[in-house]
C-alpha cells in the first residue's frame, strides 16, 4: 500500500474548493478586489486576502496562489466557491481574464513534503499542494489534526455562517499579512484603513478551549470572564473539548453570565495581537 502524499482537504464539512483567474490581467483584476497586494506575489508564491464588501466586513478569506504571471488560483471553502466566483464576475468589465470553478486536488501536507508533481505552497508552517485532478494520488481522508493545527495557528475562515460578519481586522488579517496598506483602491479599503490608521481595532478574533456544548461558527459564546464572543470556527481536540477561535473584546469585563450559553477559557495565539 503506498504512502500517502497529504491529507484530502476537498473532501467533508469544511472542504476547500478552487477558483482560477486566467489571462494577462488576472493580477491585475484580483488587485482591484482584494486586501493583499497581487501584483507584487511572484510565481510560485501565496498570500492571505481577504474580499470585502463597501463596509470593510468579510465575504471570504482567499488563499492566494500564483502559479504563473497570468494564472492565479484561489483556495477556500467549497461551500462559497460558485457564490464568490458568480461575484466577482460581475466586476471583470474588459479586464482580459477569465473566472473559473476549478476541480484541483487541494492537499495538505508537512512542511518540505514531496510535492510528487503538484504544486506546492507555503501554509502557515505546513504546506499546501494543488494537484491536476486527473492525478491518481494516494490520499488520508483523516483533516482533523490539520484542522486543529489552523486553529492553534489562529488561521481564521469565513463561512456561509459568518458572512460580512467581520470587519478585517477583526480577523486578524493584517497580523498575517493579508492587507496591504500601500497599495491602490479595493473594495472596503476605506474602512479598513481608517480601522488601522486611527487605532480603533477594539475587537480581535482570539484562541480559546470549550469544554462544553460543541460550537458552529456564527455562534455566541462567552468567555469565563464575561466577554460575549462570535465564533469563527471550531475543532475538536481529540480529548472531548474543542479549540476555537472567536471574535472579543481584548480586555476583562464584568462577568455576565447568561444561562444556556457556552464558556470558552483563553488560549495563547502564536502571534501577538496589537496593544
Amino acid at each position: 500500500m503506498s504512502t500517502p502524499v497529504g491529507i484530502d482537504l476537498g473532501t467533508g464539512e469544511r472542504a476547500l474548493g478552487t477558483i482560477a483567474f486566467r489571462g494577462p490581467d488576472a493580477a491585475k483584476f484580483l488587485q482591484g478586489q482584494v486586501s493583499a497586494d497581487i501584483e507584487k506575489l511572484a510565481s510560485g508564491t501565496s498570500t492571505w486576502a481577504g474580499l470585502h464588501n463597501p463596509q470593510g466586513r468579510a465575504l471570504a478569506i482567499l488563499w492566494l496562489a500564483r502559479l504563473s504571471p497570468e494564472e492565479v488560483i484561489a483556495v477556500l471553502p467549497r461551500e462559497l466557491v460558485a457564490d464568490l466566483a458568480a461575484h466577482l464576475r460581475k466586476y471583470v468589465f474588459r479586464a482580459k481574464v477569465v473566472i473559473e470553478v476549478t476541480d484541483h486536488r487541494v492537499i495538505g501536507a508537512v512542511a518540505g513534503a514531496d510535492p510528487h508533481g503538484c504544486f506546492a505552497f507555503r501554509w502557515g508552517d505546513r504546506q499546501l499542494l494543488l494537484a491536476d485532478p486527473a492525478r491518481e494520488l494516494a490520499l488520508s481522508p483523516d483533516r482533523a489534526a490539520w484542522e486543529l493545527a489552523d486553529v492553534r495557528e489562529g488561521l481564521p475562515q469565513v463561512y456561509a455562517a459568518t458572512r460580512e460578519e467581520f470587519v478585517a481586522q477583526m480577523l486578524n488579517l493584517d497580523l498575517l499579512g493579508a492587507i496591504g496598506f500601500d497599495k491602490g483602491c479595493y473594495t472596503g479599503q476605506e474602512v479598513i484603513a481608517r480601522a488601522h490608521y486611527r487605532g480603533r481595532v477594539k475587537r480581535r478574533m482570539q484562541r480559546w478551549f470549550n469544554s462544553g456544548a460543541p460550537l458552529l461558527p456564527g455562534a455566541a459564546a462567552r468567555s469565563t470572564d464575561g466577554r460575549p464572543l462570535s465564533v469563527v470556527r471550531v475543532a475538536p481536540d481529540g480529548n472531548g473539548g474543542e479549540e476555537v477561535l472567536a471574535v472579543g473584546t481584548f480586555g476583562p469585563a464584568e462577568p455576565a453570565v447568561e444561562s444556556g450559553v457556552p464558556l470558552v477559557e483563553p488560549r495563547p495565539l502564536p502571534y501577538a495581537l496589537p496593544e
